[in-house]
């Protein structure tokens, strides 16, 4: 298939297929929270530098609060927060693995079964992928550019440095291990073999510059929704908070900005959930059709490929 017939095939899965949409829901779900968690601590920590003046920290505020409740509550509190968080760190990664196969298999027109069993079983090889390039996330750069800007003293400006060069480095690499995910899934092989797999794939067909402008296209377009939707979403629960303070108690107003929150977090993770899941199956469409095709340094040999002439040939010398 061509890079337009890709597209509108991913795009009627993603429309057609319901299980597909759940994973991809419940994945972005927890990225969505994810995110608003990371902008919500980096503007704390600009307004206790620039309006507070006494170079707060979240965690400590937090901290101290807790101890205030009683022990058990701040032990059960303290319990299902750190909880959460690990969930939602750890639930995309789960959640890929589902994504691709049962993109696969709606490819195939295979039965839509196996999601569980897909997510559990390449859970590790894809955390084990994702981490590998952990510095490419744009968050995590910013996440280890501000921690060394507030406590790197001297060593602050080098190492931002060396974080901008090694989120630059990462982005080139993620973009050659593009397949790297589809190949663990769908071909079952290790890491090491996915990466090279993906590299000599991208590589083979690197001219195919439409397609490719089209998947960054597709890829740009969630990153920027994505960032905006990030900025509104806070922004519009305090806004939202600070407006019913002004008529009604703090405890009912900042209880109602809360449930208007969960609410947008949801139906922002609805969208997202779309967006996440087409850019996923072009790329599984992608690999599985040029995977399929014969290698590029594969030359045939009076019929037979080349490595199994040079085998014959070694053999003949023994």
């Amino acid at each position: 298939m061509n890079p337009r017939e890709i597209v509108a095939k991913a795009w009627t899965i993603t429309t057609r297929e319901d299980v597909l949409r759940k994973w991809g829901f419940a994945s972005a779900f927890c990225e969505t929270i994810i995110k608003t968690q990371f902008l919500v601590y980096q503007g704390w920590i600009l307004y206790s530098y620039i309006i507070l003046k006494n170079h707060g920290e979240f965690f400590g505020t937090a901290t101290k609060a807790l101890m205030d409740l009683p022990i058990w509550l701040t032990i059960l509190i303290a319990t299902f927060a750190g909880l959460v968080m690990i969930l939602e760190w750890l639930f995309p990664h789960f959640a890929k693995g589902a994504i691709v196969g049962l993109a696969a298999k709606s490819y195939r027109k295979e039965e839509m079964k196996g999601g569980l069993v897909l997510a559990v079983y390449n859970f590790f090889p894809l955390f084990a992928v994702h981490q590998l390039l952990f510095v490419s996330s744009i968050t995590t750069a910013i996440t280890m550019c501000s921690f060394l800007l507030r406590y790197g003293s001297v060593a602050a400006i080098p190492g931002v440095i060396i974080v901008l060069i090694a989120w630059m480095i990462s982005n080139i690499l993620e973009f050659f291990w593009v397949f790297s995910e589809e190949a663990i899934v769908l071909r079952k092989v290790g890491i090491g073999a996915a990466i090279r797999r993906s590299c000599k794939l991208v590589i083979s067909y690197l001219g195919h510059i439409v397609f490719i402008m089209l998947l960054l296209f597709v890829i740009m377009l969630r990153i920027i929704a994505n960032l905006l939707m990030v900025i509104i979403i806070p922004g519009a629960v305090l806004g939202i908070g600070f407006l019913l303070a002004l008529f009604l108690p703090p405890t009912i107003s900042y209880s109602l900005a809360a449930l208007l929150g969960v609410g947008i977090i949801l139906a922002a993770s609805y969208l997202f959930a779309y967006l996440e899941i087409f850019r996923q199956t072009v790329w599984t469409l992608t690999f599985m059709e040029l995977d399929q095709l014969k290698d590029l340094d594969i030359i045939d040999m009076d019929g037979k490929p080349a490595a199994k002439v040079a085998n014959e040939a070694e053999e003949q010398t023994a």
